[in-house]
């Protein structure tokens, strides 16, 4: 039987190393992307530029794979439910629906009995003004945004006088955890009941951003359960299938809270391509391509560093141990708050 042609949506470097893991296993990839610069064409096997609802540039895309992937939930759903007509897409179009909003996404999370930060919809000022209860928490705009993007840390009432805050979006209102610190569980799910799940990883954020991961994560056994359980209940509540990162927060008695769900592969989860027998991202092509599961195996302890902006050019200079691993995400441009790269280092 031959193997799938895969096709993926977006080409960031999530994308590229999604690619590079379909390479490994004899899987041709074709990458479908609105920006001309993507990175992951350089390891792709096709590449084809165009607007996410250019519908020719679509049927282009989609006439040429087997099966459709994509590397960031914010596609239009309406984009992906149409190409889930004629060509698979997984995981499926519905998933992305409930992810996309983060109301509806935490009310998805409570049904299941699991635990999230306390939150209520904002649709005007005056809205934040009675819940004051609420403070301190975080304000986000209930669709898009990322590392920071669209969100708003209001300490108390008065800290809506500095912000600049666009009220015509929809915004959701969280209520700050005494944070412990926070986890991420990487899952992939094949089918029923069938996984593989990664060891918790430990995140440290700095301005919103991931800055660092590691395992193994340095949290009580209870936490390290039952993080495990609710990413599988979460995972087999979607049928979902490919890999899936659940972000926890740990308070400071050791409670628990689901943040919220990426429907991909995760920056917290580049570790697994070095500290595993098998990564996030090969895992994540064998689910939607229906390849063989093959049992995980830890091969070592591990951190990874994520390279922002202007750090990249040290890194590109650097010399490096034998336990190092350095991956140039291959990005035009340099910004400041861009993840330029990462650096994993393996820990005996």
């Amino acid at each position: 039987m031959s193997k799938p042609t895969l096709g993926i949506i977006g080409g960031g470097q999530l994308g590229s190393m999604l690619a590079i893991a379909a390479n490994k296993l004899d899987i041709k990839t074709i990458i479908f992307c609105d920006d001309i610069d993507a990175p992951a064409q350089n390891f792709s096997n096709e590449f084809i530029h165009g607007d996410y609802n250019d519908q020719n540039k679509i049927n282009e895309f989609v006439s040429k794979v087997d099966v459709i992937t994509f590397e960031f939930e914010n596609i239009p759903f309406e984009t992906l439910n149409e190409i889930n007509k004629s060509k698979p897409v997984l995981p499926k179009p519905s998933v992305n629906r409930i992810i996309q909003h983060r109301l509806a996404e935490k009310d998805f999370i409570n049904k299941l009995n699991i635990r999230t930060t306390r939150y209520v919809s904002i649709e005007k000022k005056s809205e934040i003004e009675s819940v004051q209860d609420m403070l301190p928490g975080l304000l986000k705009t209930t669709t898009l945004g990322y590392d920071g993007k669209g969100q708003y840390l209001i300490e108390k009432i008065e800290d809506l006088e500095t912000l600049n805050i666009d009220f015509s979006k929809g915004y959701i209102l969280e209520k700050l955890v005494k944070l412990k610190k926070e986890i991420s569980i990487i899952i992939t799910r094949f089918d029923n009941k069938k996984y593989e799940i990664y060891e918790p990883v430990e995140n440290l954020h700095e301005e919103q951003i991931l800055k660092y991961s590691k395992i193994p994560a340095e949290i009580e056994n209870k936490v390290l359960e039952q993080s495990k359980l609710w990413a599988m209940q979460i995972a087999e509540e979607l049928k979902y299938v490919g890999t899936l990162c659940v972000e926890f927060f740990i308070d400071r008695n050791d409670n628990l809270y689901v943040n919220e769900i990426a429907p991909r592969v995760h920056n917290s989860g580049h570790l697994t391509i070095n500290a595993y027998n098998v990564s996030q991202f090969e895992n994540h092509i064998r689910a939607v391509c229906k390849l063989e599961q093959v049992a995980l195996k830890k091969i070592s302890n591990a951190k990874m560093k994520n390279i922002i902006g202007n750090e990249i050019s040290f890194y590109r200079e650097k010399k490096y141990e034998q336990n190092e691993f350095f991956f140039d995400y291959l990005k035009k441009e340099i910004k400041s708050k861009r993840k330029m790269g990462h650096l994993t280092t393996l820990i005996k």
